[in-house]
């Protein structure tokens, strides 16, 4: 199985590059983040694309921000939008924003997730963040771990290798010691950062600047990430970045990272959530 994340900030923007690199890296499942449609948009603009290429979807959208979907090629069940107590924002107890949505995926349970940015430490979206996160993390010990994948734009850079230099980053959100924390409670759940995994030296990011030619100076940062069970990490055959989604005209800011997984016998798991309400085909 081929599993790939890709924040494609806009995915009617990136139409035609969405399409040219499902065709060209065919991911057997693919993760995306802020997809930036609503759902009716989404089902208007992907239903006949996706079909073609015979992909079952789930997509959680507002329209104009965030948006979160799952392509699959291998089985789409369980289909959940939100987790148990997803806060709101800015209200807690308001409704939830689109950023999550999972599906049970060929026995792997499987979440693209688009964390909140955070914004700066002293603004309220930090805090929203943090109990966003805190709620995920509360949520796991009643999961199978060992066979669930939390991915997409974490928007955390989980140390100070995963940016191109600390010493720019001052006190600004995706470096903090809270938010290194929060994606910690993730890990010591019993998740495992595959990139890393198979890449502990390595200078690896998956977001760059559209401003001053950061992606061409590489000085990026790593916020996309793939956090997999141990039964799935232990499957892992290959990882990497495609950088090669970042370059040419109009192209995201964010490259997506793929996964390899050897094969292993069919299974099934219960769901994450209750029963699904997330639009899916």
């Amino acid at each position: 199985m081929r599993l790939a994340t890709w924040n494609v900030n806009s995915a009617k923007a990136r139409l035609p590059r969405l399409l040219d690199w499902l065709d060209t890296r065919a991911p057997d499942v693919a993760c995306l983040q802020e997809t930036k449609l609503s759902d009716a948009e989404w089902e208007s603009t992907f239903a006949t694309e996706l079909a073609a290429r015979g992909y079952a979807y789930a997509h959680v959208g507002e329209g104009r921000w965030n948006g979160v979907a799952i392509l699959s090629r291998v089985g789409l069940a369980d289909v959940a939008a939100g987790f148990p107590g997803q806060p709101g924002f800015p209200d807690p107890a308001g409704p939830p924003e689109a950023r999550a949505v999972g599906a049970t995926c060929d026995g792997i349970r499987v979440w693209s997730l688009y964390v909140p940015n955070g914004r700066s430490p002293d603004d309220p979206h930090y805090a929203y963040k943090l109990a966003w996160l805190a709620q995920l993390a509360g949520v796991l010990p009643a999961v199978d771990v060992s066979r669930t994948v939390l991915t997409g734009d974490m928007n955390i850079a989980p140390t100070d290798a995963d940016v191109w230099d600390i010493r720019k980053f001052g006190a600004s959100t995706h470096v903090t010691p809270p938010e290194r924390a929060a994606l910690g409670a993730l890990r010591e759940a019993g998740l495992r950062d595959v990139v890393r995994d198979r890449w502990p030296d390595e200078r690896v990011f998956t977001y760059w600047d559209y401003r001053a030619g950061a992606f061409h100076q590489d000085l990026g940062m790593r916020i996309d990430l793939v956090l997999a069970g141990g039964a799935v990490a232990g499957r892992v055959a290959a990882t990497w970045v495609d950088r090669q989604a970042r370059k040419g005209s109009g192209p995201s800011d964010h490259a997506p990272v793929i996964v390899d997984l050897d094969e292993a016998p069919d299974g099934d798991i219960g769901p994450m959530v209750p029963p699904p309400s997330a639009r899916r085909r």
